[in-house]
């Protein structure tokens, strides 16, 4: 059975630009978070993917961003799901179709919310164009 996927960069500003126009952003020390859905994923398990960014300890000093108050990037990313293994070009069944990932995504902002998160966020399905600074570098892979 896959998981709810996010690919957690600890960073020191990030943005999210689609047409030209920022549609999400992050001054400081915070994650940026790329969510990736797959079809068995539940709205639990958003809540529970929620929860765990707002915890993990990887921040400078081993804090959370519950800690600090940091703020966190979320951006929905259906290519964590790709499958290369066979071929040259990857295949993206095991992501989850948009009308089942939006909503999902969309689940793990606002339970980010609720816990009291600043969360800024791409435009699902946009051309989006990211720009970071990762600190450290310090990348980890989520999985609920």
């Amino acid at each position: 059975m896959d998981r709810m996927r996010a690919v957690v960069q600890r960073v020191n500003g990030a943005s999210v630009v689609v047409d030209g126009e920022t549609v999400g952003e992050i001054v400081g020390q915070g994650l940026c978070v790329l969510v990736g859905v797959t079809h068995d994923d539940t709205p639990e398990k958003a809540a529970q993917l929620a929860r765990k960014l707002w915890s993990v300890r990887i921040l400078e000093g081993e804090k959370s961003c519950s800690d600090l108050a940091a703020p966190l990037l979320v951006i929905s990313q259906f290519t964590l799901y790709g499958d290369a293994r066979k071929g040259r070009r990857p295949t993206w069944i095991a992501a989850a179709p948009g009308e089942v990932a939006e909503p999902l995504v969309d689940e793990v902002v606002a339970r980010l919310r609720e816990l009291g998160a600043h969360v800024e966020t791409g435009r699902f399905g946009a051309d989006m164009k990211v720009t970071l600074t990762n600190d450290g570098p310090f990348t980890v892979i989520v999985e609920v």
